[in-house]
């Protein structure tokens, strides 16, 4: 690998955009693909495909073999709320290799003996947000039902690349915050990014249900096509 495509892939790595090395496996000739610019790649869909399951390959194009190196960056799950779902959610996450952060200012909740092993910040959204960073590689799911604490998550998460964004909450309760979300300048296609009913339809009741059923539509959501931001 030369030093200039070293450079490139080690910045969207500490950028944390995903990347494909093209390897052609007889001549040795190499070429990075940016996740931005798989739409337009001759290889559009071999990329699309080998990205989505994050895994490298070797894949025959025309006749020729090329190995496809896959760096996709760790997928983090943001949820404000440290809740009886969260703490669900905590360890499925940890099988499923996702990064889960719990955000709640609210010290009584958000305490490490009810989230052991978990990046917990005791902190408001908007400034726990502003030091993380969200990326396309982030799902956000918003779980208190307490305005003052989801909504300002929630904007954040329109504002950025998110490949998910989920709200708890009944129907009548969306349709207040799509009324908030609304206010505040968002339009309907930006509102219609959020999943809310949060979580697959699989008629969850208890807290664990839930948690399950919100990260099944989040590795769903993650495994399936790539949007154009991502």
């Amino acid at each position: 690998m030369d030093l200039a495509t070293l450079a490139m892939l080690n910045a969207e790595r500490a950028a944390r955009r995903a990347t494909v090395l093209v390897t052609d496996v007889t001549s040795g000739a190499q070429r990075l693909v940016k996740a931005a610019d798989i739409a337009d790649d001759p290889l559009a869909g071999v990329l699309d495909r080998q990205l989505r399951m994050a895994k490298s390959a070797t894949v025959e194009v025309d006749g020729s073999q090329v190995f496809l190196t896959v760096q996709a960056p760790p997928p983090r799950v943001v949820v404000t709320g440290a809740v009886h779902i969260s703490q669900a959610m905590a360890p499925m996450a940890k099988l499923l290799d996702l990064d889960l952060v719990i955000i709640d200012p609210r010290s009584a909740f958000a305490t490490p003996e009810r989230f052991p092993d978990v990046t917990l910040l005791a902190e408001w959204p908007d400034e726990a947000i502003a030091t993380l960073g969200l990326d396309a590689y982030t799902a956000f799911v918003a779980l208190t039902h307490d305005p003052k604490i989801d909504d300002p998550g929630l904007e954040a998460a329109l504002r950025s690349e998110c490949f998910y964004i989920g709200a708890l909450g009944s129907r009548k309760t969306h349709g207040r915050r799509v009324e908030r979300l609304t206010a505040a300048g968002f339009d309907e296609a930006a509102v219609a990014r959020i999943h809310a009913p949060i979580g697959l339809d699989i008629g969850a009741v208890s807290p664990a249900e839930i948690a399950l059923a919100i990260l099944g539509e989040i590795v769903a959501t993650l495994r399936g096509p790539r949007r154009a931001s991502a």
